[in-house]
């Protein structure tokens, strides 16, 4: 591994396989995942990102740093929520989906896995707030409710009296995971800001650390081999190094691509490429000899 890039033993095989037709792809899982940034104290400085590293008992992308996520319920969709900000038409079509409830469903998993990974809530009881205090027994037992798909994230916020303020994320970026991975997640990257009173803090059981770190420097770390983390990860940082402010990110989202990246593999020769379209610094060069749990 000559940076931070995860990158399994087994997809060698597994690429090869696919390409053989022994393997058959699994059918991706829809999935959301959030760049909260909060402003630096020091008004010279550049916004801070919040991540957490993913445990290495974790079957995906163990140890690899990554930003709070998760996949879709099928109840995100299933009754309309509280809602402010665009339509849900309107994110319908810049989510890419062909449905106004597809679309409440992945902006809804961008909010309830913030919440239930950061504890960090982008609702509150009008259109124009958010709650500013999300501790307390009582909120955590509703957190650990929605984490145990005891309770549905349209049954929280009605219970709470909760509009959800899809204006105040902004769609970034969407890739989906490599056929040849035995866990697929179509993801749609969001950013928001960190709203005012609320804090961070490692509520996720898949995290073993969280620290808010500038874009730049996390992506440095990376290219120093010192941050493990999946193409995804460092593609989102490089983009978002040029904000000065995470207000000038998040106005920066409505011009983002939302083509989704999709790895491709392919034989050349005695190797196997593996590329990301459109992600050159990811491409691997693998020899067709090497074995399942080589370096390469």
């Amino acid at each position: 591994m000559s940076n931070g890039q995860w990158y399994p033993p087994e997809w060698p095989d597994r690429i090869r396989a696919l390409a053989a037709g022994e393997l058959t792809a699994v059918t991706p899982r829809r999935a959301a995942t959030v760049m909260l940034l909060r402003d630096p104290a020091d008004s010279g400085g550049r916004p801070d990102v919040h991540m957490l590293r993913r445990r290495t008992s974790m079957a995906f992308a163990g140890g690899a740093y990554a930003y709070p996520g998760g996949g879709v319920d099928p109840r995100d969709d299933d009754r309309l929520v509280e809602w402010a900000g665009p339509a849900l038409e309107s994110w319908a079509e810049r989510l890419g989906v062909g449905t106004a409830a597809e679309a409440q469903a992945i902006v809804c998993a961008a909010v309830r896995e913030t919440y239930e990974e950061a504890g960090v809530l982008l609702a509150g009881p009008t259109a124009d707030t958010v709650v500013s205090d999300t501790t307390g027994a009582d909120w955590e037992a509703d957190r650990e409710a929605l984490v145990a798909r005891e309770l549905s994230f349209a049954e929280f916020l009605d219970r709470r009296g909760l509009v959800l303020r899809s204006d105040l994320l902004g769609a970034w970026a969407r890739w989906i995971t490599p056929e040849f991975e035995p866990r697929r997640y179509d993801t749609w990257f969001f950013v928001a800001a960190l709203p005012e009173g609320q804090r961070t803090r490692n509520a996720s059981t898949e995290a073993d650390r969280t620290v808010w770190i500038a874009a730049g420097d996390a992506a440095d770390g990376y290219d120093r081999g010192e941050l493990l983390m999946m193409p995804p990860t460092v593609s989102t940082l490089r983009q978002l190094r040029p904000y000065g402010t995470a207000a000038e990110a998040l106005k920066a989202a409505s011009s983002q691509d939302l083509t989704p990246v999709l790895a491709q593999a392919r034989l050349d020769g005695d190797e196997l490429v593996l590329s990301w379209p459109g992600h050159d610094e990811f491409t691997k060069h693998i020899p067709t000899g090497s074995a399942s749990g080589e370096t390469v």
